[in-house]
């Protein structure tokens, strides 16, 4: 449903927020309001952001349309509401289960897995990417540097999670029914690594795809185009790992194994 209403801050005569506004838009009080809501289920949208969660495979655009609403309703690019992160994160444990079990891992070995994914693959890599594309944006890709025009740091981990989202599914659950069966038991066959590596190239093409629409839907950015630069080197490493019968998944499950022992 579109938003009908407009979301108007209070400014003075000189353009500025009034104190009571600015201190309401600080990225302080923003981050105290998400993280308050994550204490209550009740208040969190889960309808609307497994909504997005259909659409950010089907058509991401119009994930960010509703971007562009909140800015304009809420003053802000960022969700507010915690109900995306939290169903990712249902998503994160149940897919990293089904690897321990397909690994055939211990319960304590599944459990360190799950420690190791959510808190180094997930935040720990999230925080670092969201960082950096934050610093970049705001320092390289800017049409004009102004007080209020530039990347929330908010908004650039709301748009890693979209990307990461669909890369999740890909690789941590359609993966799972062809590891045992297709992937590893063939690996050194060409269907083996055929299919998985084409499993890979999906999986970060479209988070590549769907960074590029996030960063490309705020109006004050330039050049974003640069960030689908990536594709070319990603076609090239597919094309490389497919001629000298490198498999991915293989390695990865060889990975999480190391990880637990």
């Amino acid at each position: 449903m579109l938003p009908t209403t407009t979301y108007s801050p209070q400014r003075q005569g000189n353009g500025s927020l009034n104190s009571r506004d600015a201190a309401r838009h600080t990225a302080g009080a923003k981050r105290y309001k998400y993280l308050r809501r994550l204490l209550h289920f009740k208040q969190m949208d889960f309808e609307f952001a497994m909504w997005q969660m259909l659409y950010l495979f089907t058509s991401p655009q119009r994930v960010y349309r509703n971007f562009h609403y909140r800015k304009q309703t809420k003053d802000q690019w960022a969700r507010d509401d915690p109900a995306f992160l939290v169903l990712l994160s249902v998503w994160l444990c149940v897919s990293t289960v089904g690897f321990g079990l397909v690994l055939d891992m211990s319960f304590l070995e599944t459990l360190k897995l799950l420690l190791w994914v959510v808190f180094i693959d997930c935040i720990g890599v999230g925080l670092l990417i969201s960082t950096l594309m934050w610093f970049v944006t705001n320092k390289y890709l800017m049409k004009h540097h102004s007080k209020d025009c530039d990347v929330e740091w908010g908004y650039a981990f709301d748009v890693h999670l979209n990307a990461f989202y669909p890369l999740l599914v890909i690789l941590h659950f359609l993966q799972l029914f062809f590891i045992n069966h297709i992937v590893v038991i063939k690996s050194g066959s060409f269907i083996g690594y055929f299919v998985g590596n084409t499993l890979w190239l999906i999986a970060i093409g479209y988070y590549i795809y769907i960074t590029f629409l996030g960063y490309s839907a705020l109006p004050f950015l330039k050049n974003t185009v640069i960030l689908l630069y990536p594709f070319a080197l990603l076609v090239l490493l597919y094309v490389l790992s497919i001629t000298l019968g490198w498999n991915f998944t293989a390695g990865l499950c060889w990975f999480y194994k190391q990880r637990v022992r």
